[in-house]
């Protein structure tokens, strides 16, 4: 059984969003075509923060970008994004989404931020969709979504520990590129976590 999951297709991380990603918008044709072929299981990924989320800069006095301490680890700091039932929580207008079949939802823990469509950073608390897709049957998972160096990324590394075979379609991501380089060498985690990088094709 195959699946296809979508990490985060959310208005907030569309261009003019709150944390727009660039190009963000032009994988929505793609995935849009991605949904018309023959999966048994589609699923899909929000963020979904309380408005105190420890990752919001503006909660700790600070700027998008800076990271700190917190409980012995280390936090990246964000923009307010993606707030429990905002619009920048939606999904992307244009996406289809009538044959998404379950929605899960990440970062719903204000104390920890959480990428991972699986788990939350801390892998303390699962988001249920492991269990929901062994329910299914389900044992590869071809991904798109955003964005490519850290959502994708994370969800892909946890799928393949969960025991999944995992397909990325490149086209099918965005990356932040925070800094000059990410979306290539989170391209390559994956490809040598034993993610298989392939087109919509």
């Amino acid at each position: 059984m195959k699946a296809l999951l979508l990490v985060d297709i959310q208005n907030d991380f569309l261009p003019g969003g709150a944390l727009g990603v660039k190009g963000g918008d032009e994988i929505i044709p793609v995935v849009n075509e991605l949904l018309k072929q023959d999966f048994d299981v589609i699923v899909a990924s929000k963020d979904w923060h309380p408005s105190n989320h420890i990752s919001f800069a503006e909660n700790h006095g600070k700027e998008p970008g800076e990271v700190i301490e917190v409980e012995g680890g280390e936090q990246e700091l964000w923009p307010v994004h993606c707030v429990q039932d905002s619009l920048g929580a939606q999904f992307a207008p244009d996406l289809q989404t009538a044959a998404i079949e379950k929605v899960f939802y990440k970062g719903v823990d204000t104390a920890v931020d959480s990428y991972s469509a699986f788990f939350d950073n801390n892998r303390q608390r699962s988001t249920g969709l492991s269990d929901y897709l062994r329910s299914r049957g389900v044992e590869s998972l071809v991904i798109a979504g955003l964005a490519t160096d850290y959502c994708v990324k994370f969800s892909v590394i946890d799928a393949i520990d969960e025991g999944f075979d995992v397909s990325v379609i490149v086209e099918g991501c965005r990356g932040v590129n925070l800094h000059p380089g990410d979306v290539d060498k989170a391209l390559e985690i994956m490809r040598s976590a034993g993610a298989e990088i392939i087109d919509s094709e």
